[in-house]
């Protein structure tokens, strides 16, 4: 234990000796902080005290100082590891209070005590020299900790354990507690339990006046009816294209897929203004039912059922991509066992396959029902009159009449919701073992789907991927006509203005107007991708495999961004990140902060589903033949994750590039976004370029999945070849 606590002292020593402690207007990495140390701005920790007078910041250098002389100095490797965490958590508590009471336009207590000193001038917000130091005193404390016995004395576990819960705490909760304060709060600033109460339970947010038939229902009703609708309804066709696609012998199967998985990767306005061209008062749809049954135009889809639609083909895709795994994941052996006791297809089906895909099944159903919860675009395109709790934030928030405190008690309100979604799928899936997946040799093939089964998976996914092909050839088409819905005649004018380029002195020049946010998008996005991967399927690591005190609550916290409106999100962080001690307001930073915590539940989910699968004994096995955690988590773990790993890079990379609802307040002219500048040019009017961007963003975005897919390959769990058409059994190799 003595040398990585070393190790990471030495790490935040160098990050408090040499890296400047403070942001620098040029930025750390072009390096331009090298020139002059000294300066203010410049300089490391070590020198702003020497020089400039902030003695506050010697706390980290004297927690670090301190921790060194105890290992050497005490012998006890128990009392050394009790005294140096002391030391490392005092340290670590110091750095951040200091950082919050000691601000740029003074301290924001304890003013008389630091008046005449250099802490009344205040200080900027935490740069790259503090976070280095942070990240030393951390895993100090956490290798510390291990070594005292708590984590089975690992000190990889104990170190992640402590990196994601302070992640977590820094970048979900600590800006969400900025906005979610407000509910308790009065007019004049005081904290009133008995206002929030009555906010709270407010028959305007709980009115169920649609169940009884005397008008709407309120809209925590609304959004709970639809995201029931939706979870159970995106889990059972996300489970017919897996089924279709592992189980089958469907001709088209690379088709399907794209079919399934296209709508993931299309900005959520987009969809609405397909369906809206297809079945609005005027839509295409709507006409030719009009002209050949004479059904009555009306405004149908501006209601429950449009949102149903809309979130029906934007969050399928999500529950198919968490399902294709688990259902891969299925041991044959115990399918043909099932059979060779006498049981048929159904009944092998029904009794054995289902069953061992409960934790799947569960995690795609709450994944759905958190969407559908948190959807921002398709209510607010499609949503008529049909109030849910995500457009009434965004309306309290920016409406003619700000109101913060009725924004904030709505997202609580969202938050029970969620938090009652969560037990009820964790009682669901209770403690029983679920893995399939062990260190035994199995060269099993799976069994084939019953005629019913398999047709029942038929009638439900092929007909929606035919429905989902036509959505998608309105925004298409509409991409090549000049003004879509009135003048039909084609034109490659949009795509010229987004994307031309020309050729000036023998160097190409992208010249399109659509550029510069395209190549931005991107770079977010490729850097946001596989942070969120790494960072959820370690959390999901952390939650299948290893047992600790507070372990359901660390689960919730994870899911507690995804479960929050996008809106909520994007207003929290500016109000948190807005000034010291950490200052990200207008950085590219933010962005990526923001996609990586919002969308890092996908990867848990996948992974604990996928993880669930996998027998212990694996790790036990590796464990035994001399391997320490880290090794066998890239050696063994990792390896087998490859459906869970797709998933979240793909769906936290498409995110990142459509996700607007939390950018929106994020984005600066520097770092404009595709989907803010699209959201722009519908505001102008300008349909034709909005389209024609969509379309190019969904072309960049399928190949990149498929390229990852490539790349990552397939999960092989066994040795098998096909799955023959009449069922039970397949060629062996």
């Amino acid at each position: 234990m003595k040398r990585i606590v070393f190790q990471w002292i030495a790490t935040g020593l160098a990050g408090f000796c040499l890296i400047p402690w403070y942001m620098t207007d040029s930025g750390f990495w072009r390096f331009r902080w090298l020139g002059d140390l000294t300066l203010s701005e410049n300089a490391p920790a070590l020198l702003q005290v020497l020089l400039h007078g902030r003695f506050w910041l010697a706390g980290a250098l004297i927690a670090l100082v301190a921790a060194a002389i105890v290992q050497i100095a005490v012998k006890s490797p128990v009392r050394a590891a009790r005294f140096t965490a002391a030391i490392a958590a005092a340290g670590l508590a110091w750095t951040m209070l200091q950082g919050l009471i000691i601000v740029r336009s003074g301290p924001r207590l304890f003013h008389d005590l630091l008046a005449n000193t250099p802490a009344e001038t205040g200080q900027i917000g935490f740069g790259a020299g503090a976070a280095v130091t942070l990240l030393g005193l951390l895993f100090v404390l956490t290798t510390a900790i291990s070594g005292m016995g708590r984590g089975r004395g690992d000190a990889f576990v104990t170190g992640m354990i402590g990196l994601i819960v302070s992640l977590v705490g820094i970048f979900v909760f600590y800006p969400v507690v900025h906005i979610l304060i407000s509910a308790f709060q009065t007019r004049t600033g005081l904290f009133d339990l008995a206002l929030f109460i009555s906010r709270f339970f407010d028959p305007e947010i709980w009115g169920i006046g649609c169940l009884i038939g005397q008008g709407g229902c309120g809209p925590a009703i609304n959004s709970l009816i639809l995201a029931i609708a939706t979870g159970a309804g995106t889990t059972l066709l996300g489970l017919a294209f897996a089924l279709i696609f592992t189980r089958t012998q469907f001709i088209a199967k690379p088709l399907l897929r794209v079919l399934s998985v296209i709508p993931i990767i299309t900005p959520p306005f987009v969809i609405g203004l397909a369906l809206i061209l297809l079945f609005g008062r005027t839509g295409a749809a709507t006409e030719l039912f009009s002209d050949i049954f004479g059904i009555e135009k009306s405004r149908w889809l501006y209601s429950f059922w449009g949102i149903y639609i809309a979130q029906m083909l934007s969050f399928t895709p999500i529950a198919f991509l968490v399902l294709i795994g688990v259902v891969e994941g299925v041991s044959p052996s115990m399918e043909e066992a099932s059979q060779t006791l006498n049981a048929n297809r159904w009944q092998t089906f029904v009794r054995v396959t289902l069953p061992l895909m409960r934790p799947g099944l569960a995690a795609a159903f709450l994944l759905g029902f958190i969407e559908s919860l948190a959807d921002f675009g398709n209510p607010l395109v499609l949503g008529g009159n049909f109030n849910v709790l995500s457009t009434e934030i965004y309306f309290s928030i920016v409406g003619a009449v700000a109101n913060p405190a009725r924004a904030a008690t709505l997202a609580i309100v969202l938050l029970a919701l969620t938090l009652g979604a969560f037990l009820a799928q964790r009682r669901w899936v209770g403690t029983k073992s679920y893995a399939t997946v062990t260190g035994k040799a199995d060269s099993g093939v799976h069994v084939g789907l019953s005629a019913g089964v398999k047709w029942v998976c038929y009638l439900a996914a092929l007909p929606w991927a035919a429905f989902t092909a036509i959505v998608y050839s309105m925004i298409i088409f509409g991409s090549f006509v000049k003004l879509w819905g009135y003048d039909h005649s084609f034109t490659l004018e949009h795509y010229i203005r987004a994307f031309g380029t020309k050729i000036r002195d023998g160097v190409l020049k992208f010249s399109g107007v659509a550029w510069d946010s395209y190549f931005t998008t991107l770079k977010i996005a490729s850097i946001a991708a596989p942070l969120t991967a790494l960072v959820g399927l370690t959390t999901a690591y952390l939650l299948v495999r290893q047992n600790f005190r507070g372990k359901s609550a660390f689960e919730f916290s994870t899911m507690l961004s995804f479960a929050i409106p996008g809106t909520v999100i994007g207003v929290s962080y500016v109000l948190a990140f807005n000034f010291p001690p950490i200052e990200l307001t207008g950085t590219a930073i933010i962005l990526i902060v923001v996609f990586v915590f919002r969308n890092m539940p996908v990867g848990v989910r996948g992974g604990i589903a996928a993880m669930s699968q996998l027998d212990r004994s694996l790790d036990e096995a590796s464990i035994t033949l001399g391997a320490n955690t880290f090794t066998t988590v890239r050696r063994v773990i990792a390896p087998l994750l490859g459906p869970a790993m797709v998933a979240a890079l793909t769906y936290s990379f498409v995110r990142a590039i459509t996700s607007v609802s939390a950018v929106i307040f994020l984005y600066t002219a520097k770092h404009n976004m595709a989907t803010t500048f699209i959201v722009g040019r519908v505001e102008n009017g300008d349909y034709g370029l909005a389209i024609a961007y969509s379309a190019v963003l969904i072309v960049t975005m399928l190949a990149v999945i498929l390229a990852t897919q490539l790349m990552l390959g397939r999960r092989r769990l066994r040795r098998e070849t096909r799955i023959e058409a009449t069922g039970t059994t397949g060629a062996r190799v």
